[in-house]
């Protein structure tokens, strides 16, 4: 399909880069506004009517990421695909969980992926909008299966196509996974995560995450992935783009599956097993909602642990024991429901007694590499 009267803004400070992808689209009959930095970016997207936002990430001054949360600020439902190199893959997760469709990475072998990418984005848009207006007229679960899928395999092409490089190249590995990682505190309105991660080669096969979803509801979760090599740098990247695909469909109005362990875990596991990778997540899953403190808890594997903590130190919560994510023997995960009482907290860690004491001590220090502590650790989750 050609992009007959798509208004694009193609914001690039490479100008041999951006001629090249301005003729091309042209040529497919697209309207193109040609920006070379952030600032004219915003300029340009105030003045026209934009269809689609094609951005590169790594630009001097205002970049490509400050850029694109502008432009969200002043419309939401813009469709935007960003454009990055191996080296800023955190600011290309950053970028899917405030609100981009779709990445690529450079060098782009063909221009064609960039017209298939704003064809799927405008479509995506626009299907979003109708769904939004009619969401009574049919089931939306299999509304989501179906619209949402286009864009999956996208986007999971371009994670597939770097995987080979992950697993050569022990330093783009370490690159990639090292941007995941926040500092050892994040703050939120309600609540806040400490953790520490201790590695004894460049990788780390552990993983942390966390995000607010919506103003009353904070998700985060611990992972092993097996094997432990480059490949888990890879995985993080992966189940990091699963969960930011599920955030901006909780945005949209669309699912509410981010906030559900059982099915965010159904869904993860759905996800490993059909990329073909053979590699396998231990994972704990925490959602509190955040006005009455309930406490929704998902596991999946036993390499990982919760526990509650209070004045009398850590208590491990009860739980089944299930096959880790992206075994074909998997059926479901664990989960309990409850609630955190004032002076709780809610922690994850591995069965190692030595991250456990380090844990009751408050020694949070965020990822680091100490070769006389075993891999793994801990994370907690402390509401204000």
């Amino acid at each position: 399909m050609a992009l007959t009267d798509v208004a694009v803004l193609l914001v690039d400070d490479d100008p041999v880069f951006r001629q090249l992808v301005t003729d091309f689209l042209v040529s497919q009959q697209a309207t193109v506004y040609q920006a070379a930095s952030g600032h004219q970016g915003v300029e340009l997207f105030e003045k026209k009517q934009i269809d689609v936002v094609v951005a590169d990430l790594s630009m001097p001054g205002l970049g490509g990421l400050s850029m694109l949360k502008q432009l969200i600020e002043i419309q939401p439902s813009i469709p935007a695909i960003v454009i990055s190199g191996h080296s800023v893959m955190a600011d290309v997760v950053e970028a899917l969980r405030i609100g981009a469709c779709d990445y690529l990475i450079k060098p782009i072998p063909d221009l064609f992926i960039i017209a298939q990418a704003i064809e799927q984005a405008i479509e995506d848009a626009v299907n979003n909008a109708t769904n939004r207006q009619s969401s009574d007229e049919s089931p939306l679960q299999s509304m989501l299966e179906s619209e949402m899928g286009p864009l999956n395999q996208l986007s999971y092409q371009e994670l597939n196509d770097n995987l080979h490089l992950l697993e050569q190249s022990a330093l783009a590995a370490k690159s990639v996974q090292q941007q995941l990682f926040p500092a050892s505190n994040v703050d939120y309105p309600l609540a806040e995560i400490n953790y520490s991660l201790f590695k004894r080669d460049d990788i780390s096969a552990y993983f942390i995450d966390s995000t607010m979803v919506g103003d009353k509801h904070l998700i985060c979760y611990m992972a092993h992935f097996h094997p432990e090599d480059n490949s888990a740098a890879f995985g993080c990247v992966l189940l990091r783009s699963f969960v930011n695909q599920k955030l901006k469909l909780y945005r949209n109005g669309l699912s509410t599956t981010l906030i559900e362990p059982f099915n965010m875990l159904s869904y993860l596991n759905e996800r490993m097993v059909k990329s073909g990778l053979h590699m396998q997540v231990d994972i704990s899953y925490i959602c509190i909602e955040l006005t009455q403190y309930r406490v929704a808890i998902g596991q999946a594997g036993t390499g990982l642990r919760c526990y509650l903590r209070n004045h009398m130190g850590l208590a491990p919560i009860a739980l089944p024991e299930s096959k880790p994510l992206g075994s074909t023997e998997w059926q479901k995960p664990s989960t309990q429901f409850r609630s955190l009482m004032p002076g709780e907290s809610l922690c994850i860690a591995t069965h190692n007694r030595h991250h456990q004491a380090m844990l009751l001590d408050d020694e949070f220090v965020g990822l680091v590499f100490k070769e006389d502590v075993a891999s793994g650790g801990f994370m907690e989750l402390k509401a204000k």
